[in-house]
């Protein structure tokens, strides 16, 4: 996981990073699970009830993009308090959603594209102005649904009623010129492969050149590619209640389009299925929504009934709850966050899905060595705060909140984290470390510097356990020598690292 909700409290956390500013700038993370959405029509009608101020996805998109951006909050969060204030339902909400992530994930290649077309030029506009502009920008360039004079007449509007006559007249010129010269909007020839991917896919430059290094430049492409398509929709089947094949049944009944998981044995994908947390099914505590590649984690400890496990960092605790169902409801998980409120709403999940061999701790992850027992668990789950590089497909503010110095930072921070943990695991017990990024210092050259500063472990035998005879995963089992590193293109599922670690039985 990235550094929000995981329970330590130093290192860069989630508190929004940098802004979306003058020029491709950066905004706070957003939240989990941004799915596909399809944009509905030109604009969106009136309902009863609604914000007379806030009436159209497009005026809510804009006011979200400018929150974001004088504010540095988070997207999500602003996105969520708006489509309720304004009452926008069904397509009109779903348009909305899409111009926020879809601007935000497009940034820097939108404002390479309006820069010239702004005499000005970008920086010096008011925020909402040129957020207006952006998200006008993407409609016409982005989205094949929308008649281009709704996207303009919308702005056009829009730029009325929230300045003057001269600002109207410059979105609406603005807006028609890129109209009139929209088969020009072509990049470059002759870029380097830096600046070609980086505008080509919308990424920053540092993380571009950054990824070229370690896995080459095909491989990055793949990478900015992938983050830019819509996440799956995926649920794990909580086995202590129902079995996958029966819970596709009841689906399939209900006329959704699922299927199997190629990852993970609990896992479904739903193609057409919507928010799953709104179901009856995830209500009554059949299901989770859980990415595929973080499904693994669980099975990548291999808990069994009986067995005392600690998950260092487990909120918001979908990890937690999947060791307690392969645990099938007995041994002891002890899940802890540095966030009470947190650790509550692992509580609740553990009630949900009607799990009662689960207890909570909240306290800082690096004291958990003084305040537990040394030796004392069977299993260690270290699910680390990260720079998330490896889940920007789902938060698009990632790439433009991080910086270089931030992977520096945060991998002090597990350093730490895995040293203190490894001292309260038994001899002969397993301990897990896993991160959703993609970033090797993070991940295999950590595991890497934590065995040669720990002699008493070694990388557990076969590892990644079963994991190489799925196909989808075959590229990530080769990729680095500890673990498992899996990256966005590999499954159409989360970037993330896991490697198995056993505590040797005897002296070193």
């Amino acid at each position: 996981m990235s550094g929000e909700g995981k329970g330590t409290s130093r290192g860069p956390g989630s508190g929004g990073g940098k802004r979306l500013g003058a020029g491709a700038g950066a905004a706070g993370q957003i939240g989990r699970g941004r799915g596909p959405v399809q944009p509905s029509g030109a604009s969106a009608s009136r309902g009863s009830g609604r914000n007379p101020a806030v009436v159209s996805a497009r005026s809510v998109a804009l006011q979200v993009l400018t929150a974001v951006e004088q504010e540095g909050a988070y997207s999500n969060l602003l996105l969520n308090g708006a489509l309720q204030k304004s009452g926008l339902t069904g397509p009109d909400a779903g348009l909305a959603t899409e111009l926020v992530y879809g601007t935000i994930q497009r940034l820097n290649t939108i404002d390479y594209f309006l820069e010239p077309f702004v005499t000005k030029g970008l920086a010096k506009l008011a925020p909402w102005v040129r957020n207006l502009l952006r998200l006008s920008f993407y409609q016409l360039h982005y989205l094949d649904r929308i008649p281009p004079h709704a996207a303009v007449n919308e702005a056009v509007n829009l730029a009325k009623k929230k300045g003057h006559q001269g600002i109207s007249g410059m979105v609406n010129g603005v807006l028609r010129n890129v109209l009139r010269r929209k088969e020009e909007l072509r990049l470059p020839e002759g870029l380097d492969p830096v600046q070609r991917i980086a505008l080509e896919h919308s990424h920053p430059e540092w993380m571009v050149s950054l990824w070229i290094r370690q896995y080459g430049e095909e491989a990055t492409g793949a990478i900015c590619r992938a983050n830019n398509e819509p996440p799956s929709v995926s649920v794990r089947v909580n086995r202590t209640r129902t079995s996958r094949d029966e819970m596709l049944r009841l689906m399939e009944e209900q006329g959704l389009r699922a299927s199997a998981s190629p990852i993970s044995p609990d896992g479904i994908v739903v193609h057409n299925g919507g928010n799953m947390a709104l179901t009856p099914w995830y209500r009554d505590g059949m299901i989770s929504v859980q990415d595929e590649s973080s499904m693994l984690v669980a099975e990548a400890l291999d808990p069994q009934p009986g067995m005392a496990v600690l998950d260092c960092c487990a909120a918001p605790g979908g990890k937690t709850c999947h060791i307690a169902e392969i645990m099938e409801g007995s041994g002891r998980v002890l899940a802890n966050d540095i966030h009470p409120h947190k650790a509550k709403l692992i509580e609740d999940h553990a009630k949900r899905l009607g799990l009662d061999n689960i207890d909570t701790l909240s306290g800082d992850a690096l004291q958990l060595a003084e305040r537990l027992d040394a030796a004392s668990f069977d299993r260690i789950l270290l699910d680390a705060p990260c720079s998330g590089l490896g889940v920007i497909r789902r938060k698009p503010d990632l790439k433009w909140a991080k910086t270089p110095g931030d992977i520096a930072e945060i991998a002090g921070v597990q350093r730490a984290l895995l040293d203190s943990a490894s001292v309260l695991l038994k001899p002969g017990g397993l301990l897990v470390y896993s991160t959703c990024t993609i970033e090797p210092r993070e991940n295999a050259e950590m595991v890497a510097s934590f065995l040669n500063r720990h002699p008493e472990f070694e990388l557990a035998a076969g590892e990644p356990a079963g994991w190489k005879g799925r196909t989808s995963l075959e590229a990530a089992a080769g990729r680095v020598e500890a673990g498992l590193q899996i990256l966005p293109q590999d499954a159409h599922s989360d970037g993330f690292y896991i490697a198995r670690l056993r505590k040797k039985s005897e002296g070193i």
